[in-house]
């Protein structure tokens, strides 16, 4: 890969946050391919996962009932290391019952290496790293 992507693949990249945001505050998780590469490995202070099916089992058993969640990123950087792309956000993530104030929060930097598949870029290997969190009383 040259030193260099151009500026419609950074926009695709940079967006592949944003995309796994919304599917993950929809409950969409059944779409987490169109994040996430087959062959994903991600890396968080609660698990380690690898493949696609892995991820989709771990959302599945993290669901809480009645809760719902609202991602907001920020800060993404998309970078072109040598032949790999990396790509990196900060995040926060509020917890939250419907018509209620969060009760929970969180702040993540989220850092990922990223493929182009045949499909479009992908994360293909990522570490999610907690900064901080809160509970509400």
């Amino acid at each position: 890969m040259s030193a260099t992507i151009e500026l419609a693949d950074r926009v695709e990249i940079a967006e592949l946050f944003a995309r796994l945001a919304r599917l993950l505050d929809d409950g969409r998780i059944y779409d987490i391919n169109t994040v996430y590469a087959d062959d994903v490995v991600v890396r968080s202070p609660r698990a380690e996962l690898h493949g696609i099916e892995e991820v989709l089992a771990f959302l599945r058993t993290s669901k809480v009932e009645g809760e719902h969640t609202q991602h907001v990123n920020s800060d993404v950087l998309v970078t072109v290391d040598g032949d790999q792309v990396r790509a990196s956000a900060s995040q926060l993530v509020h917890y939250f019952r419907a018509g209620e104030a969060p009760h929970r929060s969180s702040g993540l930097r989220l850092a990922y290496r990223v493929v182009k598949t045949p499909a479009g870029w992908r994360f293909r290997e990522g570490q999610l790293t907690l900064a901080w969190s809160k509970t509400s009383p």
